[in-house]
């Protein structure tokens, strides 16, 4: 029993290892510690005075682990691109629905990274801007894209539910990409809600969300994408 756990441990550090060793498995990583810092901070705070130190601390740690995050998606630029150009109008696509949601998404993506460089060197006072506009259109950006992303696995999960009645040949295969498209919908979902909560206020629940509930729903999406990509890993396709 114990050379069984000693060898399950010694591939979990592994996997993780694994993880930790690419850009998006260690983006991952770092953006849980991020949101599940402000969940437990903003928690602390709000609950319980004496914690309230602690809380404080653990929204600052969660503050320089976004920062971190938004200088080295200065540099996600040229792979987006090269993403979207070796997608380009979505050719090997079966479904035009598919296709074309996949499209305007690649392009709500790849018009946000610039709309955040510009706001974050302008809040770093590199160029003279109004940051608050360039950071309210990159969030518009990415509220977009999220819309986009979950309207794209709505129509995929009808389209496998369909080849599931059609082809029973391989239903595993089809209800793992099920699982995968569910998990993604809810991961966009998560951080659908924190990006309207960012959003100047006026706007649904801009502005409204305790910093614990901005925790949670990002906490939420991180560990359904570090899912992911912990099972993909396993697939040796990090």
């Amino acid at each position: 029993g114990s050379v069984a756990m000693a060898a399950a441990q010694g591939g979990l550090v592994g996997r993780l290892v694994s993880v930790l060793e690419t850009y998006r498995g260690r983006d991952r990583v770092i953006r849980t510690f991020c949101y599940g810092c402000q969940l437990m901070g903003g928690a602390l705070a709000r609950k319980d005075p004496a914690q309230a130190p602690v809380g404080r601390s653990l929204l600052t740690l969660s503050e320089q682990l976004s920062h971190c995050r938004t200088i080295l998606r200065l540099f996600d630029d040229l792979a987006m691109l090269t993403y979207s150009c070796q997608y380009g109008m979505g050719a090997k696509e079966d479904d035009f629905t598919v296709r074309w949601l996949s499209v305007l998404n690649n392009l709500a993506d790849q018009l946000y990274y610039p709309c955040e460089h510009v706001a974050w060197a302008a809040d770093t006072e590199i160029i003279r801007a109004n940051s608050q506009k360039w950071w309210a259109l990159s969030m518009a950006l990415w509220g977009a894209s999220l819309l986009l992303g979950i309207a794209r696995s709505l129509k995929i999960l009808a389209l496998l539910r369909r080849k599931l009645q059609t082809q029973p040949s391989s239903p595993e295969e089809l209800r793992a990409q099920a699982r995968a498209e569910a998990l993604t919908i809810l991961s966009n979902a998560a951080d659908l809600a924190n990006a309207i909560h960012w959003l100047p206020p006026g706007l649904l629940w801009a502005g409204k969300f305790p910093p614990w509930l901005v925790g949670l729903m990002g906490t939420i999406s991180s560990l359904a994408g570090l899912y992911q990509t912990y099972v993909k890993g396993g697939a040796g396709t990090v």
